[in-house]
């Protein structure tokens, strides 16, 4: 069982932290009952019973109709959109986005990255029957991402080696899981300005992503992502171009004493 951020850190107030991990635990592997959920993140079942039940009264859990499965609650939905309508970034990438999706025609995410992930912040949907099912608040690995890739490829080499693991879980049979190889790839992206994957994080689709230099150390990036079928007649370099003319616009104009 892994241990939780509660025990792991004790300046932490348990209590606050258990609360918040519960949040995490419940967002990322889905809802489940307090033996579930006290299996899973390694706490006695005891000692979960009355913070499930406070959560529940203040809005941040519900239950199900049995009243023995808990999810997140609409309380979660309100402090999300709260912090997207209050990220600068946000606001000044949204004209970007309008800009990538109107001239691609496809599927584009706005991420950030969080540790050895990405969170998606962003997302302008393809005009297409065909498209991609992915949601703002999804959390993907950063190493096996266009997106991830590019933000990793602007960190010095150190660094971005410390942020893949020697383990990689594969999300399609296609991931690259040798730390090596991953690296290699990320090598490639610093060179070309401009990171890639293909079916390693959804199958049937690749993915272009650059960094958006909204900061002195990128944080965001945005990609565009595709269906393979439909990057025949030269579509592909046109997708790289639009992503790389848009990171060079908002290059021109960078203003770093107004860095967020």
């Amino acid at each position: 069982m892994a241990q939780t951020s509660a025990d792991s850190t004790p300046s932490t107030v348990k209590s606050a932290a258990r609360a918040l991990d519960l949040l995490d635990e419940i967002a990322v592997r889905g809802p489940g009952t307090q033996l579930q959920l006290s299996s899973r993140m390694g706490i006695p079942k005891s000692s979960l019973h009355a913070l499930v039940r406070t959560m529940v009264v203040k809005g941040w859990l519900e239950t199900d109709p049995t009243g023995t499965v808990y999810k997140l609650g609409m309380h979660c939905l309100v402090a999300s959109s709260a912090y997207l309508d209050g990220d600068a970034i946000l606001a000044r990438a949204a004209p970007i986005l309008d800009e990538v999706a109107a001239a691609t025609q496809e599927t584009v995410h706005l991420g950030r990255l969080d540790g050895d992930h990405v969170i998606y912040t962003g997302k302008r949907e393809s005009v297409h029957p065909l498209r991609m099912h992915s949601a703002v608040g999804r959390r993907l690995p950063a190493y096996s991402t266009a997106l991830g890739r590019a933000i990793l490829a602007e960190m010095p080499v150190e660094q971005r080696a410390a942020l893949v693991p020697t383990d990689i879980k594969a999300m399609t049979p296609h991931t690259t899981v040798t730390k090596d190889e991953v690296l290699e790839i990320i090598d490639t992206a610093a060179v070309q300005g401009y990171a890639t994957e293909s079916e390693e994080s959804c199958l049937g689709v690749r993915c272009f992503g650059v960094t958006l230099p909204f900061t002195r150390h990128a944080t965001d990036a945005m990609s565009v992502s595709v269906p393979i079928s439909r990057l025949g007649d030269g579509r592909q370099d046109m997708i790289i171009e639009t992503l790389l003319a848009a990171r060079a616009k908002l290059a021109a104009t960078a203003d770093w004493s107004a860095s967020v």
